[in-house]
């Protein structure tokens, strides 16, 4: 029942307003509607739902992510954006900040305002 529909994901902000431009604005997503409770997004056809809470501690791993045709590009244009891409300590990355755990296979991070981790990948 589930293989056949489309999947939503959501994550938490404690900054209802800053979410809004950093998802729509710097992310380049589409508000499809918010109440008073969340925003949603469109995510390429997925719902992502921004939860507004009171408090909240991110998760240390990466809760969201984009398969990208093509990772330095996206990397780049994120950057000139002003998003800021993680240095993970024991990984080699590049000077973009992209890492390469086997061959074919690239991946870089980033947060949002609230700390959530998000990535991009090319496989």
């Amino acid at each position: 029942m589930l293989a056949n529909a489309r999947i939503a994901t959501f994550l938490a902000a404690t900054d209802r307003e800053r979410a809004k431009q950093f998802y729509g604005g710097t992310l380049g997503l589409k508000l499809v509607t918010e109440d008073s409770f969340a925003l949603i997004f469109d995510a390429h056809g997925a719902s992502l739902r921004i939860s507004a809470v009171k408090d909240f501690t991110p998760q240390q791993f990466t809760v969201l992510g984009w398969d990208v045709p093509d990772i330095k590009v996206a990397v780049k244009t994120l950057t000139a954006k002003g998003i800021s891409f993680m240095r993970v300590p024991g990984l080699e990355q590049d000077d973009l900040g992209i890492w390469s755990p086997v061959p074919g296979v690239f991946v870089a991070w980033f947060k949002d305002p609230d700390g959530n981790t998000l990535s991009v990948a090319q496989h």
